[in-house]
């Protein structure tokens, strides 16, 4: 939970003195708790976020990693103060609605996701009907499969619905994002055949030549808008932050660039401090946007 920690009073009243108007985040030194998951776009923008309010605004952060049931159940029980990724209107409505009077979803900060069954551009299939008769072309570890990531996510219910609704041969086998995409990188190495769970925004599309498979039953949806969002009250207790992270918007080349950072240096909080140097413009728009609704 948020707690607020003043500056030393020779510290504030030399301010004073100076003449230098502060407002209270300025001022102050905050600590905030992110509920970050293990998604390579959260991974991305929860450590680009870390280091701009603690090496630019005087924050606190700590980035703690939870399944993303438990950072829905953590925000409502005021563990955590905010996320940084929820899709709607639909893959994590079912994630909200228990607790969706004890959080508070803010603004979206991209736009058009994708999400679905992919599988490398050279595969000779365009749709999941036609899996049903792919059951020895895709396959993982000697057994029909489609390869995903932690089963308590959105896009591992939703692919056991397109298991039933399509009457696929293959099973899921549930991985992480890491293992999976380890996985893809080995079958293209190979040319050879394979299907796992992605989604859009992801630097894998960055990275590979792949392909969705068509979803005649839409399934996996129409394209969503990602928020961020909080603990209540979140918004009350630190306004300048909230005004900021509303300004934030991210789109292909933005979000993509940041999370090719971090997958070529290996080190998300590297690559993300690399990002921020080479785009200081946008950021310190979403900065200053921020500081404008507060002044207005």
């Amino acid at each position: 939970m948020t707690t607020t920690r003043h500056l030393p009073l020779m510290t504030a009243a030399g301010l004073v003195l100076a003449g230098t108007a502060l407002n209270t985040t300025q001022a102050d030194t905050r600590e905030i708790t992110i509920g970050k998951n293990n998604w390579a776009e959260n991974v991305a923008v929860a450590n680009m976020w870390k280091l701009v309010l603690e090496e630019e605004h005087g924050y606190e952060v700590d980035l703690t990693e939870a399944g993303k049931s438990v950072i829905y159940s953590g925000l409502a029980n005021e563990d955590f103060d905010i996320s940084l990724e929820i899709w709607l209107p639909v893959t994590d409505a079912n994630f909200l609605e228990p607790y969706e009077d004890r959080i508070d979803v803010h603004g979206g900060w991209y736009d058009g996701t994708g999400l679905g069954l992919v599988v490398p551009s050279y595969a000779e299939i365009d749709s999941i009907p036609e899996l049903v008769d792919q059951a020895d072309s895709f396959h993982y570890q000697g057994q029909p499969a489609i390869l995903g990531i932690d089963s308590g996510s959105a896009i591992a219910g939703l692919t056991d619905d397109a298991i039933d609704a399509y009457d696929l041969p293959q099973t899921q086998i549930n991985s992480s994002d890491p293992a999976m995409m380890a996985a893809l990188d080995d079958a293209i190495s190979r040319t050879e055949n394979i299907v796992v769970t992605l989604w859009s925004p992801h630097w894998a599309f960055a990275e590979y030549d792949l392909k969705y498979l068509e979803d005649p039953q839409n399934i996996f949806g129409d394209s969503e808008t990602i928020y961020w969002f909080s603990r209540k009250d979140f918004a009350s207790d630190d306004p300048w932050l909230t005004a900021v992270l509303d300004a934030w918007q991210m789109d292909d080349d933005s979000l993509g660039s940041l999370m090719a950072e971090i997958e070529e240096r290996g080190d998300p909080v590297a690559g993300a401090r690399h990002w921020i140097e080479e785009n200081r413009d946008l950021v310190d728009e979403w900065i200053e946007a921020g500081d404008a609704a507060i002044e207005g």
